[in-house]
């Protein structure tokens, strides 16, 4: 296992000397009374103030909730800030790389080409099993970070603590595992994992199980060195005032109602899928959406525009020739795309 002081030399040297940019609400705890420090507008109008810099409140909510220190969470827009700050913090552009396993989530991939950082491709194997021995393979002196998503996008399936606990252990680097949709997997996930091991990032979102899209809210777990990072490389002001006082609000509401809908949701389309000769294979899912071979996912995907009913043809991706990704949506949905697909199979033209 890796120590904080290998943590430190793996940091960009840049990095390690950066002085942040402070602001005076940084270094001030106590309560305000006039704000005279940040050239705002005095004029209330709801949105005048810029916003905590921290998210204190809020990063207390969630530590407390998921049994975390308020110093092991980051917030950042969407978890794809994350993503790129791993970037940021670890990669020296144009010398370092990454690995990360396909097919999965396309960002790791785009922020790597931003960033002018080699992406090691990895193709998981034939049953979307995690290849450890290959992963290992594909990291030299220069690899910085390995990538995984699990539940993975656009699989479906978890990846054993035990096979991910041994890339944490002789990876010497950081493992970044994306749990974004770690709440309909039926487990916990790795979050307690971050206290053993320092190299462990783990990634979750406000944008699937609590349903905040569109506020873009994203999650960061890991020891307080490597948040304290992020906090520092992140710009200011990263999470709005708006987003903050919904996601408060939010986690004041359960989803365990709608969580378990769209897991017996998720059920009842694996077993009506399979009973469509159109359907080649559905591959078992932990997460709320379903990856399905059909015949022609070209064909498929074009008559379902045609219907209204937007899916996700992955066919062009890494082992999924002729796959779709359908989310799982309200009951009334997948009943229209049940039907529609029914209507492709009879030949249906409108």
């Amino acid at each position: 296992m890796m120590s904080i002081e290998e943590i430190q030399e793996l940091v960009r040297p840049n990095i390690r000397i950066l002085s942040p940019y402070s602001t005076a609400r940084d270094e001030f705890d106590g309560r305000v009374g006039v704000f005279l420090d940040a050239n705002e507008s005095p004029y209330p109008s709801g949105w005048n103030r810029y916003p905590d810099p921290r998210q204190k409140n809020l990063k207390s909510v969630i530590a407390s909730m998921l049994g975390v220190s308020i110093r092991e969470v980051f917030l950042g827009n969407g978890s794809d800030e994350a993503i790129d700050l791993v970037f940021r913090i670890f990669c020296t552009p144009g010398r370092d790389n990454v690995v990360a396993i396909s097919p999965s989530y396309g960002m790791y991939s785009v922020s790597a080409d931003i960033n002018d950082v080699e992406l090691r491709k990895v193709l998981l194997n034939a049953d979307f099993s995690l290849p450890s021995d290959r992963i290992l393979a594909a990291c030299d002196n220069c690899t910085k970070a390995v990538f995984l998503c699990s539940p993975n996008n656009p699989t479906g399936n978890i990846f054993p603590r035990e096979t991910v606990c041994r890339l944490l252990e002789e990876f010497r680097g950081i493992v970044v595992v994306d749990e974004a949709y770690i709440d309909f997997s039926g487990g916990d996930g790795m979050l307690r994992d971050i206290e053993k091991y320092h190299n462990l990032i783990i990634l979750r979102t406000f944008s699937k199980a609590r349903g905040m899209a569109a506020l873009r809210l994203g999650m960061a777990f890991s020891n307080p060195y490597v948040i304290s990072l992020m906090s520092m490389v992140k710009y200011p002001y990263n999470i709005n005032a708006e987003t903050q006082r919904i996601a408060l609000e939010t986690l004041q509401r359960p989803v365990d109602g709608q969580v378990s809908e769209i897991v017996e949701q998720r059920k009842m389309l694996e077993d009506a899928l399979t009973r469509f000769s159109c359907v080649r294979k559905v591959w078992p899912s932990r997460a709320n959406f379903i990856l399905v071979e059909v015949d022609d996912a070209d064909r498929m995907y074009d008559f379902l525009i045609s219907r209204k009913i937007i899916v996700r043809n992955r066919t062009k991706m890494d082992l999924c020739r002729n796959c779709i990704r359908i989310t799982v949506g309200l009951p009334e949905e997948n009943g229209k795309l049940l039907k529609a697909i029914e209507d492709y199979e009879k030949g249906y033209i409108r």
